[in-house]
């Protein structure tokens, strides 16, 4: 491929799966800073690349004006204007297939990402399981963008820089750079994997008696920012993000922390695109299954007792529930992640 080439990145959703991309095309523009790049995500999601002048986003709106079959048709329609000359389908769903069609016949060349779902399979069903890694979506990512000739070294990653926090937000959360600060993510898509709200409020507790640290509580859903505001209000130095601000103003605040303790959910991925140092506490899901944040280490994941719960992992989403393993993450005490988030912290 030429020097002049554009590049269609395509990833729709998830929230965390977009902010994976993050890292991974930032580290492909500093290799390849001839290379113009266009990101293809839902609009709520183009927030992500804001602070990134080299990256312009498209809009796809495919609950409304971009829905189904003829939808897609218009969008490949609308992204022709943009002499796209290669797509990386970082997502490759029914939807995306559907618009590659389109593309392909526009004479556009098209490479897609394997998500490995076979290895996935094995790694998760309860009767022969193989327990081993595998590869990592940010190298499955890396790995698409190799296929179109643009080699990705992702063992020095590019991150997105720190952003500023405006006076009233460094104000009302009492932020200052003599404290250490710590974003806690405690909820999840799934049930399966949360860790239990009694154990979490417990890790709350213990962290908040160092007066030193500040913890932001972040959340989405009004049932989450109600729970959140009720285990921060005993303490002085934790806050209740979720509800409070804006998006664009929570990703400033996550860009500034010194370590994000995450569920196996965006959050914890929304933080390592900025390069924080990330905790996660694992359920039925497992980082073998590659969706551990990028540049993390083993000794930051927090994973359930193998020798009580043999079958884990047993979901790569954490979208199915296996009789007998509901409660899988109370095997995991609240001291030991205390200990894991103050030593990184330290």
């Amino acid at each position: 491929m030429s020097a002049k080439d554009h590049i269609l990145v395509i990833r729709l959703s998830a929230l965390g799966d977009v902010a994976i991309s993050i890292p991974v095309i930032l580290t492909l523009i500093k290799r390849h800073p001839e290379l113009k790049i266009s990101v293809l995500t839902r609009p709520f999601y183009a927030k992500l690349f804001k602070d990134i002048p080299q990256i312009k986003t498209i809009a796809a709106n495919v609950e409304h004006h971009h829905k189904g079959f003829f939808g897609l048709k218009k969008l490949s329609n609308e992204i022709e204007q943009y002499d796209i000359s290669a797509v990386a389908d970082l997502h490759n769903v029914l939807r995306t297939k559907i618009l590659k069609v389109f593309l392909f016949l526009k004479g556009i060349k098209i490479v897609s990402i394997n998500k490995g779902r076979k290895d996935k399979k094995r790694l998760t069903r309860t009767k022969n399981k193989i327990f081993k890694p595998l590869k990592s979506t940010p190298e499955r990512y890396a790995e698409v963008f190799k296929k179109l000739g643009y080699a990705v070294n992702l063992t020095e990653p590019v991150f997105l820089k720190p952003q500023t926090l405006d006076a009233k937000m460094l104000n009302e959360l009492n932020f200052n750079k003599a404290k250490r600060h710590l974003g806690i993510a405690p909820f999840a898509a799934h049930e399966a994997k949360v860790y239990p709200a009694d154990l979490m409020q417990e890790c709350i507790k213990l962290l908040a008696g160092d007066k030193d640290i500040n913890i932001y509580l972040f959340g989405g859903k009004k049932t989450e920012m109600s729970r959140l505001h009720n285990w921060a209000l005993p303490y002085e130095n934790v806050y209740c993000i979720a509800g409070r601000y804006d998006f664009e103003a929570e990703l400033n605040l996550i860009s500034q922390l010194d370590v994000m303790l995450s569920m196996d959910s965006g959050n914890g991925h929304l933080a390592a695109m900025y390069g924080i140092k990330v905790i996660t506490i694992w359920g039925q899901t497992h980082p073998y299954a590659g969706f551990a944040p990028i540049g993390q280490k083993e000794t930051e994941q927090i994973i359930p007792d193998r020798k009580l719960f043999p079958l884990l992992p047993t979901s790569v989403y954490g979208n199915k529930k296996t009789m007998g393993y509901e409660n899988v993450m109370r095997s995991i005490k609240p001291e030991k992640i205390v200990e894991t988030v103050k030593r990184n912290l330290d």
